[in-house]
C-alpha cells in the first residue's frame, strides 16, 4: 500500500460572484490560466493549452518575485520548471479534471497528480469545488495544498471574493 492511499484528498471549496462561463474560461483558456495559477511570487506562461478531454497543458511554472526567486536559489532549484498535463474529463462549465505529470521530484519516478474541478451555479453566482487528490509522499501533498492556497488568494482578488464571504 503507498502512501497516497493512506492520506485524503483535500476539498477547497469557493463561492463566485461570477457565471460559470467566466470560472470556466480561467482554467480552460492561455490568459485566464496565466492570469491567476502559479503560487504567489510564481506566474506561469502557457505553451500549449488543448481545451478538451485528452487535450495537453504545458506551461512554465517561474519564480518572479524576489523572495521567490531567492527561495529557489537557496535550494539550488531552477527559476523556472517545465510542467506537463492533460484535461482527462472535459464538461464545458460543468467539471474538469487536471492530471499533471509530476516529474520533478529527485530521486522519484514520474507519477501523476489529479485536480478535479466542479462548476455549480446557483444565480448570479457559481460555487467551484476543487478536489486535490494525493500525492505519492505526504510531503508532496502537503506542499501541492499550499501552493494551490496560495494561487486561489491569486483567484480571489482577481474575482473579489472577500474575506467576509469566507464561510467561518
Amino acid at each position: 500500500m503507498s502512501d497516497a492511499t493512506l492520506q485524503a484528498a483535500v476539498v477547497v471549496e469557493r463561492t463566485y460572484q461570477a457565471p460559470a462561463d467566466d470560472l470556466w474560461a480561467l482554467w480552460t483558456t492561455k490568459a485566464g490560466f496565466e492570469s491567476w495559477w502559479g503560487p504567489e511570487g510564481f506566474r506561469v506562461e502557457v505553451h500549449v493549452l488543448e481545451a478538451r478531454e485528452g487535450g495537453a497543458l504545458d506551461y512554465d511554472m517561474i519564480a518572479d518575485a524576489p523572495e521567490a526567486i531567492a527561495a529557489m536559489e537557496s535550494m539550488n532549484q531552477p527559476l523556472s520548471h517545465g510542467t506537463h498535463g492533460v484535461y482527462t474529463v472535459f464538461e464545458p462549465t460543468a467539471r474538469l479534471s487536471l492530471m499533471h505529470i509530476i516529474d520533478f521530484i529527485p530521486g522519484v519516478a514520474p507519477y501523476d497528480s489529479i485536480i478535479d474541478v466542479a462548476f455549480i451555479p446557483a444565480g448570479d453566482e457559481t460555487h467551484m469545488v476543487v478536489t486535490l487528490h494525493p500525492h505519492l509522499d505526504p510531503h508532496w501533498t502537503k506542499m501541492s495544498i499550499e501552493g494551490f492556497n496560495s494561487q486561489l488568494a491569486k483567484l480571489d482578488r482577481r474575482l473579489g471574493w472577500a474575506a467576509a464571504r469566507r464561510p467561518s
